[in-house]
């Protein structure tokens, strides 16, 4: 392998461990998106009873 290819294979190597790491932690916009959904959803469920 020439030194060029050996680089990039270490490079993209190490982009793909630093992605699988940071996917593994939540973050706060994350929590609170999901919490956003269960509102909406939450409300969605009582506006379908309502009008039934």
């Amino acid at each position: 392998m020439k030194l060029h290819a050996k680089a990039v294979l270490c490079f993209s190597l190490l982009i793909l461990a630093v992605a699988t790491v940071a996917c593994e932690k939540e973050g706060g916009a994350e929590r609170a998106g999901k919490q956003v959904d269960k509102a909406l959803d939450s409300a969605k469920d009582k506006i379908h009873e309502a009008t039934e």
